[in-house]
């Protein structure tokens, strides 16, 4: 089953350097982290601070093709988390037929962000979730519960502009 998510915000890992994505269901009751690259991450916050560039980034031009093409982007979903490694799938609608495509999540955020499309994440992917604990970096048990407990936390007010 899907859950609907929104991005409320993106921070730095302080252990590891890394941008984290934060996404929560619409009801603030769970919580989903996903750890991306830099390059995504720019990709994501020049779109969160409703930033215009002269020149269109990748996922820009993905949703200028699609839309040059007839096709409109319907959701992203992260469908699956193995081995650390987390998977997702953009929806596209064309001609009548839904169409999935492979993506890495922060891609597919990314291209939902600009096609203001909805984002999901598989229930299975919460409960891998929880069921692993999973705060990468942390050495001691204390500090991964003060990380979830922060990350848990938050709220869309908490996060200021996102620096790169």
């Amino acid at each position: 089953m899907l859950v609907e998510v929104k991005i409320t915000g993106m921070t730095i890992d302080p252990f590891t350097g890394m941008p984290i994505v934060i996404l929560k269901d619409l009801q603030e009751r769970e919580v989903v982290t996903i750890w991306i690259g830099m390059i995504e991450a720019s990709a994501i916050a020049t779109e969160l601070e409703h930033i215009k560039l002269s020149r269109p980034m990748t996922h820009d031009l993905i949703n200028t093709i699609l839309s040059k093409l007839g096709a409109k982007v319907v959701k992203v979903s992260v469908v699956d988390l193995v081995d650390n490694i987390f998977y997702a799938r953009i929806s596209v609608e064309h001609n009548g037929k839904e169409i999935e495509f492979d993506a890495r999540p922060s891609d597919a955020m990314a291209v939902a962000l600009r096609a203001k499309a909805p984002i999901f994440v598989e229930t299975t992917v919460i409960e891998k979730l929880k069921k692993e604990n999973r705060y990468e970096g942390l050495e001691k048990d204390a500090e991964k519960h003060r990380w979830a407990e922060i990350l848990e936390n938050l709220s869309p007010e908490d996060f200021g502009k996102y620096k790169m």
